[in-house]
């Protein structure tokens, strides 16, 4: 698991993936070597998989997303699956129990749009949309404690 130290430096680097090994020593207590060290093994341990960056889609002209349900027909489960994967569009998709097999986030740059890429799969499965106003909770880690 991890202690205290371990999620106060993740917890600084969920709100910059940037901080310097010097940012995050003056913010644990921990030399520079010894937050390094740190890193290497929460990396290794799995828990930090990765460093990144947070992309606004308009900025690319996407100027909608949206949120789409999807129940595969029978028997198109896996290709349902192969063509949201190819769907470049499809930002974030979830396998979930329950009535839909799928829950996805699509980017589109209008409505022309979403209609043409939920074409692609409507041939595979019955879809239901909901357009996204506001995003009140960004993707956010659960407690760690």
């Amino acid at each position: 698991m991890t202690d205290e130290i371990d999620q106060l430096l993740i917890s600084a680097l969920m709100e910059d993936s940037r901080r310097s090994l010097k940012a995050l020593a003056q913010i644990s207590g921990l030399s520079s070597p010894s937050v390094a060290e740190r890193l290497r093994k929460l990396e290794e341990r799995g828990v930090l998989r990765g460093y990144t960056v947070e992309v606004d889609p308009k900025a690319f002209g996407y100027q909608f997303q949206a949120i789409v349900r999807i129940r595969p027909l029978p028997g198109q489960l896996q290709e349902v699956e192969r063509q949201i994967q190819a769907i470049p569009e499809f930002t974030e998709c979830d396998k979930v129990t329950g009535d839909d097999c799928f829950i996805a986030r699509l980017c589109v740059r209008d409505m022309e749009q979403l209609d043409n890429l939920l074409d692609r799969i409507n041939g595979f499965a019955e879809t239901n949309t909901a357009i996204v106003k506001k995003t009140p909770v960004k993707r956010r880690l659960p407690p760690m404690g």
